[in-house]
């Protein structure tokens, strides 16, 4: 389930990373510098946050409320993406591209958050009768 979850993930996030221009993209990425690491406690803020921002959405009791709750919710999307682009990226110094248990399960966390949040986007935007 993981595995299909991550897939689906994986192609949300390919279609939205195709918007961005090389120039947006290398916009937030200074020559010469290497993507910080991501800590465990940075995980845990990141998934606080997107869990209070779920929470928000399933409040939301009208499309109204929902339509204005979008622009933060794309917000935290593109947070939770950045952040699992950061734990891609090894480190400069020793080339290990390995991630910790504790890391990996982390971001396979994330990536199912990250995938229940777009399902409820989708949700929103889409009438209740269709």
């Amino acid at each position: 389930m993981r595995s299909f979850v991550a897939l689906c993930v994986a192609v949300g996030i390919s279609g939205c990373a195709a918007a961005l221009s090389e120039q947006d993209h290398a916009a937030h990425h200074p020559a010469g510098a290497s993507a910080p690491a991501v800590t465990p406690a940075q995980m845990d803020t990141r998934m606080k946050s997107m869990q209070e921002m779920h929470e928000k959405m399933m409040a939301a009791k009208t499309p109204q409320e929902r339509q204005a709750l979008m622009a933060e919710h794309m917000k935290s999307m593109q947070g939770g993406m950045a952040m699992m682009g950061q734990m891609k990226t090894p480190d400069a110094k020793d080339g290990d591209k390995s991630m910790s248990p504790e890391m990996m399960d982390k971001r396979m966390d994330m990536m199912e958050m990250m995938m229940q949040m777009m399902m409820e986007r989708e949700a929103a935007r889409t009438p209740a009768g269709k």
